[in-house]
């Protein structure tokens, strides 16, 4: 009765024992269960010849040995089997039980946690169910009398051939055991949940598609999978060569391979139908594929094999055609209106547009004097810086407006041309434009620092030939773009004239000032 004092102080002390107790050990089972406590190896020189001396704590303590009758285990409830105890029925209360071995001190503790689990166990509606009791965890009661159900108190059977809501809840299950002349029942809690009925699944091939045809190469190796979605292992899937099967074997022209692998409860089957060399006769065959299903009516896919078209070389020569006259009228088209598409697109889409480069004028305006009477007067030419200014919007530097008076001529106009993007020579009646010496520097300048210059001359004055012009006027335009003006039929929006003028300059920083531009000289007022 000492040890049954001082177990409760043991019990709680057991991480810190060492020299009587050894270990413990928590079970977790259910009320009425069977439970086999194996007491472990408490020494090296155990073996299982040693004696080994079990002692239940609950409700009193008391020895349990192999040497107790079968009657005494009987009505202690218990088995003694060499180093295993059997408890044959657990209680709801906490059990305490310890192993030790004969003449010493080194004890295994076991320590019994009881309650009460439900098995729960799900069935469809409209389906057969069987309720499942659970099985025993013991070595020892394994010869089953007798499984008896019963639900508020009544018995029933455990098998419904077509369940229903109506049968779902709670039953017991109790399981009779004969031991030694003596029967013990052992209950157990299932909760029956019904859940409707699950839609029927079926089997089927997800490709290829019925009658599709395969474009093969005579001689070439070919592969056709048939896929197919099944949910029984015992489903099939093969190839067949009319009404013949097609061989497994790897060592035949033609045979199939399959694999199987399963996801989610489905299992997705994979025939491979191969062909190492596809001839002739192959074509003229119809293969099929077939799934066997013992839920349901087999299915078939039939395929066919046909042979790729051979490339026609005579078919290209039409479209290679088509390209290369829609390339030249694309070439003639862009060559004939290159200069509208870009005013075009520079205007509306502001291509073409250039990022500031320091330069203060987009131009600088400077006459020269004409060899013919076909000049611009002045009342054309400050038209023309109008309308460049006002309607287009470019930033100009003009001789009589912008030079800064008092210097010396030449250093004023290379100065303005430093200040502009491009130079721009009018032609103006004789006597009135700058003088050969002037002419000479500004095309040692623009030369030197590759300034674009646009040259507009007059109809009359034609291509400048030897002699037609001074010798560095006639350099000049040799080196920059030629605009011709022919006077008043100049004086439009879309004329020939403005139109290169523009492409040839470029384009404004400022095109926020450009207007739309009337279409006569008439609706201008000179400056």
């Amino acid at each position: 009765m000492a040890r049954a004092r001082l177990f409760p102080l043991l019990f709680l002390l057991t991480p810190l024992a060492g020299l009587c107790l050894q270990t413990h050990k928590e079970i977790i089972i259910q009320a009425g269960e069977t439970v086999e406590l194996h007491c472990p190896q408490l020494n090296p020189d155990d073996d299982d010849d040693t004696k080994v001396v079990w002692t239940s704590y609950t409700p009193r303590e008391m020895d349990l040995t192999s040497d107790m009758s079968s009657a005494e285990q009987t009505q202690l409830g218990v088995r003694v089997l060499g180093r295993n105890l059997v408890i044959l029925s657990a209680s709801e209360k906490q059990q305490n039980y310890s192993c030790s071995l004969r003449n010493t001190s080194s004890q295994f503790w076991f320590r019994l946690m009881v309650n009460m689990t439900k098995y729960l166990q799900t069935c469809y509606a409209e389906e057969s169910c069987k309720l499942e009791c659970p099985a025993n965890n013991t070595t020892v009661l394994t010869n089953t009398t007798m499984i008896t159900w019963k639900k508020d108190g009544k018995s029933l059977q455990g098998f419904f051939r077509s369940v229903s809501e109506e049968d779902q809840g709670v039953y017991t299950c109790i399981r009779s055991y004969l031991d030694h002349g003596h029967i013990y029942n052992r209950s157990y809690t299932v909760v029956l949940n019904v859940e409707p009925k699950e839609p029927l699944k079926t089997a089927v091939i997800i490709s290829p598609r019925d009658n599709d045809a395969f474009q093969v190469d005579l001689g070439s190796v070919v592969v056709i999978d048939c896929k197919a979605i099944v949910y029984s292992l015992f489903d099939e899937v093969f190839w067949l060569n009319g009404t013949s099967f097609v061989e497994t074997n790897n060592n035949f022209s033609v045979f199939y391979n399959s694999t199987r692998k399963e996801h989610n409860g489905e299992i997705k089957m994979t025939a491979s139908l191969v062909f190492k060399k596809v001839s002739e006769e192959d074509l003229s065959r119809n293969y099929t594929c077939k799934l066997e299903s013992q839920a349901q009516v087999p299915s078939f896919v039939n395929i066919t094999l046909t042979q790729k078209a051979q490339p026609s070389y005579v078919s290209l020569a039409p479209v290679i055609v088509s390209i290369v006259l829609v390339m030249i009228v694309t070439v003639v088209i862009y060559v004939k209106f290159k200069i509208d598409i870009s005013l075009f697109l520079r205007d509306t889409l502001g291509c073409h547009r250039s990022p500031s480069d320091g330069k203060s004028y987009d131009a600088f305006l400077l006459c020269y004097s004409s060899n013919t009477d076909a000049g611009l007067n002045d009342q054309d030419r400050k038209w023309l810086e109008g309308v460049l200014e006002a309607f287009y919007g470019y930033s100009l530097c003009l001789y009589d407006r912008d030079v800064l008076p008092g210097g010396a001529e030449t250093e004023a106009v290379l100065d303005c041309i430093e200040k502009s993007r491009a130079v721009v020579l009018v032609p103006t009646s004789p006597d009135s434009g700058p003088g050969s010496a002037l002419l000479s520097a500004i095309h040692a300048t623009l030369v030197e620092r590759q300034s674009h210059l646009i040259f507009i001359k007059t109809e009359t004055t034609k291509a400048p030939t030897s002699g037609s012009l001074p010798e560095a006027l006639q350099f000049l335009s040799e080196a920059g773009d030629c605009v011709t003006w022919k006077g008043i039929s100049s004086m439009t929006s879309s004329s020939c004239f403005f139109k290169h003028l523009r492409y040839y300059l470029p384009a404004p920083q400022d095109a926020s000032k450009m207007q739309l531009l009337p279409q006569t000289v008439q609706d201008i007022k000179p400056w």
